[in-house]
């Protein structure tokens, strides 16, 4: 089976999310996916502003119920921490010797993958499905073409950052966020100024 690994922080996850992890699964390219929320992603400095795991987890749950063959994966608060993607990935092949996994990334990451530890192995071990970022030219090298794709997803140019900082000047994020999602960060007063941010 093929098994598509869309990580993030996903804080709070948001429409462009769910519209990418929608596009990824409707286009055949992998049987399942799941929306890995990390707990701490080493390569961003305000890890400290995420809401509790259990809320980011929640609200991942609630875009990826309704998706087909789509689910929201708490794996990484298993790991040790800070967590880097190649011990995630090993971890999940030792765990799921029988199927394939396909790291799900934005264009925008794959600019500095080269940042990323392990990225090496990274590519030698599994496959990497790059869905397009406005302003992220994607260029794979011919060697890589049997073990990278770029997927012919729409561009969503939408952040959780951008949803954070509306929210924390008392902005509406009306459709930047799926509605059950909005209704969560509004009972729990998530990403309000003086709330848990």
């Amino acid at each position: 089976m093929k098994i598509g690994i869309f990580g993030g922080s996903f804080n709070p996850i948001h429409s462009g999310h769910a519209i990418i992890a929608h596009h990824i699964i409707t286009s055949g390219a992998v049987d399942r996916l799941w929306l890995m929320v990390s707990p701490v992603n080493p390569l961003k400095a305000d890890h400290e502003r995420q809401v509790a795991d259990t809320d980011r987890l929640r609200m991942a749950e609630m875009v990826t119920r309704p998706l087909e063959n789509v689910e929201t994966s708490a794996f990484e608060f298993t790991m040790p921490k800070p967590s880097y993607t190649i011990d995630t990935l090993n971890a999940l092949q030792a765990k799921f010797p029988d199927d394939e996994l396909y790291l799900v990334i934005g264009a925008d990451n794959w600019t500095v993958f080269d940042r990323w530890r392990n990225s090496e192995e990274i590519l030698a071990k599994y496959h990497v499905l790059i869905y397009p970022r406005l302003g992220h030219d994607v260029v794979i090298p011919e060697a890589l073409c049997d073990r990278v794709t770029l997927v012919n997803a729409p561009i969503i140019e939408l952040s959780s950052t951008t949803v954070r900082e509306r929210l924390a000047h008392g902005l509406s994020v009306r459709y930047y966020v799926p509605d059950e999602v909005l209704g969560y960060i509004e009972r729990k007063g998530l990403y309000r100024t003086g709330s848990r941010v």
